[in-house]
């Protein structure tokens, strides 16, 4: 942990995290969740809300701690031991708070966000499709007006806790004929006639959360649940980008570390020839290499939340939590890798649980965006800043022995 980086308060409050982790969390409950025995852990959720540890960075009047990125980062990393499902049954109040909390009404606070941060409401992201993954503004789902009300059709893919949501964040067209990023709207749906959970996944792992197909028919949806402007949805949609990324790469950060130590405190106990595996060199290293790595995605992580809470430019913002949600998921997949190639055969069987995560940890690197849609990002704000930023610096281009010779400097 980096403990100098935390105020006193950010870290008692990162003990809290830790002593829910311990106290409140049985370990029957991951077993049930993860041979789907229990499909949606309503106890786990009413418990975080008792604790008030969800939402923190929202304002107590609807529930939350009013702190910031940092408070929540460090919360995360403790939450993400337990895995991939808890993890994001965890965040999701986070990831659909911040929608309501930026671009909804006062209503929309008081009837949704609020009991969610209590963990008395359940919800659910409702945004990929079907026939689209990434292309976010392919989607197909329809809101068409009636009145002072929509009319949503539609269905939603691998919508996680969908199997136990009170209510939908979903995105639709309402402009179908507009431009893209002026064709979509944002609403708050609740569950009741015309929703529909069709399909529960089978996954690999990442179980218990209740991952389903949720359909739309002819579902009324009042005006009053529209989040933000009707057609406006693309500033919600990359609002969201922060904390759905970053929510991800927190939790990564607390499975890799989870992990890591199963397998190093192994390696203090097997013995082969005559001696402690920790002290073979091909142990060891690679114990150095995913401490290394953990750090080094660690300083990402925290280094993102710490400028979102600075009030960075957004589009340094986007390429940040972008490279925080990339490197801190695809480290935890290496770190977890090593992990099972340290213990051997043994760390193939559920004997312990690094077979688990590493079926939970396979998942992060897909959702909230797969890692290649990171790696456009974080290429696109880049060049995008290059120009200005180059206004400032030292001509690097120009302090080589022949960088006058401009007719060797061919482009086409």
């Amino acid at each position: 942990m980096f403990d100098f980086l935390l105020t006193d308060d950010q870290l008692q409050l990162q003990k809290e995290a830790s002593n829910f982790v311990k106290e409140k969390v049985p370990k029957q409950l991951i077993l049930d969740m993860d041979e789907e025995k229990v499909i949606y852990p309503v106890e786990y959720l009413q418990k975080l809300g008792e604790a008030k540890l969800m939402g923190l960075r929202f304002a107590p009047e609807y529930g939350g701690r009013g702190l910031g990125w940092v408070d929540e980062i460090g919360v995360l990393e403790e939450i993400g031991v337990l895995g991939t499902s808890l993890a994001c049954l965890y965040s999701l109040p986070s990831i659909v708070g911040e929608a309501i909390s930026r671009f909804g009404s006062e209503d929309l606070k008081l009837r949704y966000l609020k009991p969610t941060l209590e963990g008395t409401r359940y919800t659910a992201e409702a945004l990929t499709e079907p026939r689209g993954g990434s292309d976010f503004f392919g989607a197909t789902t329809i809101a068409v007006k009636d009145g002072d009300d929509y009319i949503l059709n539609g269905q939603k893919r691998f919508v996680v806790g969908a199997e136990g949501a009170d209510y939908f964040m979903v995105y639709a067209k309402t402009n179908p004929e507009g431009k893209s990023h002026e064709s979509m709207s944002a609403f708050i749906v609740d569950r009741g006639p015309g929703v529909e959970v069709a399909h529960v996944y089978g996954l690999m792992g990442t179980r218990g959360g209740g991952a389903g197909r949720v359909v739309f028919k002819n579902v009324r949806v009042p005006r009053a649940n529209l989040l933000g402007k009707e057609h406006g949805a693309a500033e919600i949609f990359y609002q969201m980008m922060i904390p759905e990324r970053m929510t991800s790469a927190a939790g990564a950060l607390g499975m890799a570390r989870a992990a890591l130590e199963v397998a190093a405190l192994y390696s203090t106990k097997r013995k082969a020839f005559g001696q402690k595996i920790k002290d073979f060199q091909g142990v060891s290293f690679k114990v150095a290499d995913s401490i290394t790595r953990l750090d080094a995605a660690r300083s990402l992580v925290y280094a993102a939340a710490k400028a979102i809470d600075s009030g960075i430019p957004s589009s340094q913002g986007r390429r940040m939590v972008s490279e925080a949600k990339k490197f801190a998921t695809e480290t935890a997949w290496a770190v977890v890798n090593d992990a099972m190639q340290m213990m051997g055969g043994i760390g193939y069987t559920n004997v312990f649980p690094v077979e688990r995560l590493l079926r939970d940890t396979r998942l992060i690197m897909i959702w909230t965006g797969t890692n290649e849609v990171m790696n456009l990002i974080i290429q696109h704000e880049y060049y995008k800043e290059l120009h200005t930023q180059m206004q400032n610096h030292r001509a690097i281009e120009e302090d080589a022995q022949n960088a006058h010779l401009n007719e060797e400097k061919v482009y086409e």
